[in-house]
């Protein structure tokens, strides 16, 4: 590697003249006014025509039927989510259990330090450009005989051995005429403001999967309270066909079949206990801990509150929000300075050098006038045949940028996919809930009934069972419903994207100490 001079004073009776300092000044002349950046300078994907999420044809907004005690949802077009979203659903323990995910899910502290990794990287590569300036010191114990120098022994006679003492500094500086160094450092900082979305990213899911498993719990326990009444039910139902048979009304049969409802029915505690654990398994998880270290709180449906307006971003707004499309566009990015890169090398490369030195056989006379040496060197590095080994390098970054395009473009398109699909799903959820609810008053209604005329002799046993089965499923249908009405919430507010910085100070100062490409 060629060596540049960094600006000092040159020691008395040291002086450039003639050709040497000529090619030195012509040198730094194309070091300050030959400098240009080849390959591409990168733009940005422009935003999506589309103004919608949904076909025109398709209901564009959820809403519960008008006579439905469902709590309504509109859309707020044009609205950006923020960072905490989840305070959105009102509820303090929600709030702080998200809080003790975020400080202490390792999977965040790891995309944290892949970050500062990244940034530091780029930090690395920026200083390559700048003047390289070393130091360097050396003692050489060395043994020389006169015929050496061609010097005959008793005309001259040399020490056996003595010492060699050099002490200096030295300067190499890269011109990067072509810019290699710099779309470099280009592509190093496309690649932390990857990282950077990444964090977005780690962010959005581990909220998400924290609230959507909160929900869970509630929803779980939501069930487990109807089983408990279905239960209770049966077990009234089989009390009353127990008096009927008692009083020799109904046959041993119809205690039978009451009693194998009530088994049936208790099957489905197991299956809703294993789901509620499965849950605040997952939570502890995603707040660091381990299941049997710490228990979450038992979230309670009735205790959360359904957002009614869903602020939804435009489609141009979303491509400049959501961590996945932001990180598609990094890739871009990156690849876009690679080619960059390829190209720098198909051109010369120009690099200058100096040092200087003293040199002395004691350490008496090692900083005396006629001991300082000083070089000044510029060198320059021609590809000439590689076996088409850069041209290839720089068709395959083309080949990369084209294959990164394609990916930004598919991932803008399942974003949106996405979005429709959870707009849609909250239309879908509001209609079924309400339909869940008739159906749960008119189950009820008519188990209601069947119980009387059972009592008063008017009908058989099987029509009450099979009132008790619709109301059993009703019920437990009406709970379902109604969580995967949060549900849906969740992933809509999720696939929004956006608000990590707003929300979490701490890491976004951290960011700001060394910035990457994009603000």
């Amino acid at each position: 590697m060629l060596k540049a001079k960094a600006s000092r004073a040159r020691p008395a009776g040291v002086a450039m003249h003639g050709p040497r300092a000529a090619i030195v000044a012509a040198m730094l002349a194309a070091a300050t006014a030959g400098c240009t950046t080849v390959g591409p300078n990168f733009k940005p994907p422009a935003p999506p025509a589309t103004q919608r999420y949904v076909p025109p044809a398709e209901a564009a907004a959820p809403a519960a039927d008008a006579g439905s005690a469902a709590p309504r949802q509109t859309i707020a077009l044009g609205e950006k989510v923020t960072g905490e979203w989840w305070t959105l659903f009102r509820s303090p323990d929600l709030d702080g259990l998200v809080k003790q995910a975020i400080a202490g899910s390792p999977t965040l502290e790891s995309a944290k330090a892949r970050l500062v990794e990244a940034r530091e990287e780029v930090a690395a590569v920026r200083g390559g450009l700048s003047p390289q300036i070393g130091f360097s010191a050396n003692v050489q114990e060395e043994k020389e005989s006169a015929a050496a120098f061609g010097l005959k022994p008793n005309v001259a006679p040399l020490p056996a051995n003595y010492s060699l003492l050099q002490l200096g500094p030295s300067v190499s500086y890269d011109l990067d005429l072509f810019g290699g160094g710099r779309r470099r450092v280009e592509r190093q900082s496309a690649l932390a403001d990857y990282q950077g979305d990444q964090l977005d990213a780690a962010y959005m899911i581990l909220t998400g999967d924290t609230v959507t498993q909160a929900i869970q719990v509630a929803a779980v326990r939501a069930q487990q309270k109807a089983l408990d009444d279905i239960l209770d039910l049966d077990r009234q139902n089989l009390e009353l066909v127990r008096k009927e048979r008692e009083a020799g009304t109904v046959p041993d049969s119809d205690v039978v079949s009451a009693e194998s409802q009530l088994a049936a029915d208790e099957t489905l505690k197991p299956g809703l206990d294993q789901q509620l654990s499965v849950a605040k398994h997952a939570l502890a998880v995603l707040t660091g801990r381990a299941p049997g270290d710490w228990s979450p709180p038992d979230f309670d449906m009735a205790a959360l509150t359904l957002p009614g307006e869903l602020p939804v971003s435009l489609p141009s707004q979303l491509v400049h929000q959501r961590p996945d499309i932001l990180a598609a566009e990094a890739e871009l990015h990156a690849a876009s300075a690679q080619i960059g890169i390829a190209t720098a090398q198909l051109y010369p490369d120009i690099t200058l050098s100096a040092g200087i030195s003293a040199s002395s056989l004691n350490w008496g006379s090692l900083f005396s006038p006629s001991g300082l040496v000083w070089s000044v060197a510029g060198g320059l590095v021609q590809p000439v045949f590689d076996g088409g080994m850069r041209q290839a390098e720089r068709s395959a970054a083309l080949a990369e940028f084209k294959a990164s395009a394609a990916d930004y473009q598919q991932t803008v398109l399942l974003s949106f996919g996405q979005v429709a699909d959870v707009l849609q799903a909250l239309t879908h959820d509001a209609d079924l809930l309400a339909a869940q609810q008739r159906a749960l008053d008119l189950a009820s209604e008519s188990a209601r009934l069947q119980r009387i005329n059972y009592s008063d002799g008017g009908v058989g046993l099987i029509n009450l069972l099979d009132a008790q089965r619709q109301y059993q499923q009703a019920r437990l249908g009406y709970v379902r419903a109604q969580a995967q009405r949060y549900q849906d919430t969740i992933q809509l507010l999720v696939a929004m994207g956006g608000g990590w910085w707003d929300a979490n100070l701490t890491v976004a100062d951290e960011r700001s100490v060394a910035p990457a490409g994009r603000p």
